[in-house]
């Protein structure tokens, strides 16, 4: 059998792991919002129109934060569209996406479901369309208490406590040809600066996301980041990464290699922001918030088909497989070994589009992808530790020199829990390995819970009749004797493996 290591040791601490590592990612788009958290008259649905059976799931998820409300559809939004009796909502026309928005879903709709489910906003204003007053206008309804216009118009609509909206999106992939109000870096840069700065004078508390590149491959990363972080550095908190991963070559080995891709693009990243920090003397360090992250790529050829200018039509539902969910795995395993700089992440999205959670009028299921994101949101919390893997590696192009490690695994410690727990994929087709790790500096910690996420076929899917295709099972062959851990991890396989003093 091939063996891997983890090595650790509990004073190289990396960072402490900033819950809002695990959010997501609400637009308007599709059916995310409609007949996704809201949809008045279904059997689930709260007075306020929020199904039930979907706020559960997204509750046992665990979220701190979600982006609200694009996404490219941010970039042409008039939020007070949104606001205010609902019969005098306006339907206009989303060029983002060619549908009609009907505004029956507004923001602070949006304010009431976050509260339901345990989560808190991550709120983006328009810089495509518009700019710094919408942006100011945005500000003082959320966060001002009263005595101004749109604050009172806040009350008026029913909300007398401010929203205190703490974190903020300056627009949205606006390196991106296809948004609307594209700009050039030096174009946003500016513009980022004197929003950020607008709105920081109605509200110092706030902490702002500049954007960075749409995706790795984008002919001006790097220099993109570079531009505009040199005019918006003082204004802002975060940069935003995006990356999307596909496997339409029909390739499993090189597809969930693809984690190597995220490590390779967040450490670029990391280094454009201290280069620019470096060149200008600052003091502050900029963060990074991956906010926008997932498989996506089996809804292309059915998107097609949509007829344009309907409303909240299926677009971009992908059902997710097997394979998926280890990627999945491995990208949140990636995440947690950049958690000193990687501090906020959203998975997009949450409901019916490219998500988690999938609906339709009878019923609310989890798919595949659920499964990693869950129980490592829910027990990923503490600080990572420094964690060496010595694993055997394949042939991938997404590797460094063109390899990619079969084992991703992190070590999580939580002192509040008295815990130790590791995350780990096997990538291997083919073989099983047996990890191992030196823990004598644990004395006294066991195995408590080993859970596996694991099935034969690749291809298997959860669906509304056969919801657990793809689930969680108690996991076997681990032990922890004479402070050091083995465990088998059998083939295409997930793992978290939980050690607690005894």
């Amino acid at each position: 059998m091939k063996k891997a290591e983890l090595i650790i040791d509990r004073q190289f601490v990396l960072s402490e792991i900033d819950k809002r590592l695990y959010g997501s990612f609400v637009e308007h788009l599709g059916r995310c919002v409609y007949e996704g958290i809201y949809q008045p008259g279904h059997r689930t649905a709260d007075e306020h129109g929020f199904r039930q059976d979907v706020a559960a799931l997204v509750r046992d998820l665990n979220v701190p934060v979600v982006r609200y409300p694009g996404g490219n559809f941010v970039s042409g939004y008039h939020w007070e569209d949104g606001v205010g009796p609902k019969e005098k909502r306006p339907l206009r026309p989303d060029l983002a996406w060619r549908t009609i928005e009907s505004n029956q879903f507004g923001l602070d709709e949006f304010m009431d479901w976050t509260k339901q489910t345990d989560t808190a906003p991550m709120m983006a204003v328009n810089l495509g369309s518009r700019g710094i007053e919408d942006a100011k206008h945005l500000i003082e309804y959320t966060n001002l208490p009263g005595g101004t216009y749109y604050s009172d118009l806040r009350k008026k609509n029913g909300h007398a406590a401010p929203h205190n909206i703490r974190l903020w999106c300056l627009g949205n992939e606006m390196d991106g040809p296809w948004q609307e109000g594209h700009k050039t870096a030096d174009e946003y840069g500016r513009l980022a600066e004197e929003t950020g700065k607008a709105m920081r004078l109605l509200d110092p508390s706030i902490k702002t996301v500049a954007c960075g590149s749409s995706h790795f491959y984008m002919p001006t990363f790097g220099e993109w980041e570079y531009t505009v972080l040199s005019h918006c550095y003082d204004q802002v908190d975060y940069i935003s990464m995006h990356q999307y991963f596909a496997n339409r070559d029909n390739d499993s080995q090189t597809f969930l290699a693809n984690s190597d891709l995220m490590d390779q693009f967040i450490e670029a990243v990391i280094s454009v922001c201290d280069a620019v920090k470096a060149k200008r003397h600052a003091g502050k360090k900029i963060n990074i918030s991956f906010d926008e992250w997932n498989v996506w790529y089996h809804s292309g050829e059915q998107d097609k088909a949509i007829e344009p200018w309907s409303q909240h039509p299926p677009l971009l539902e992908d059902v997710y497989n097997f394979e998926d969910a280890l990627l999945v795995a491995s990208s949140l395993i990636t995440l947690l070994r950049h958690a000193d700089r990687v501090k906020i992440a959203c998975l997009a999205q949450l409901v019916n589009v490219i998500a988690p959670i999938m609906t339709s009028d009878t019923g609310a299921w989890k798919q595949t992808i659920y499964h990693p994101f869950a129980l490592i949101s829910n027990h990923g919390r503490g600080h990572v530790l420094h964690t060496l893997v010595n694993s055997p590696v394949f042939e991938s192009c997404h590797g460094r020199d063109g390899k990619s490690a079969y084992i991703d695994a992190v070590v999580v410690e939580n002192d509040d829990e008295d815990a130790l727990t590791i995350f780990a994929v096997n990538k291997s087709l083919t073989d099983d390995i047996e990890l191992s790790c030196d823990l004598r500096q644990y004395e006294g910690y066991q195995v408590s819970r080993h859970v596996l996420l694991h099935h034969e076929d690749l291809k298997a899917v959860n669906t509304q009749t056969a919801p657990d295709t793809v689930a969680p099972q108690e996991g076997s062959g681990s032990s922890s004797d004479g402070g050091r851990l083995s465990v088998v991890l059998g083939k295409q396989s997930f793992h978290m493996i939980q050690l607690r003093k005894m």
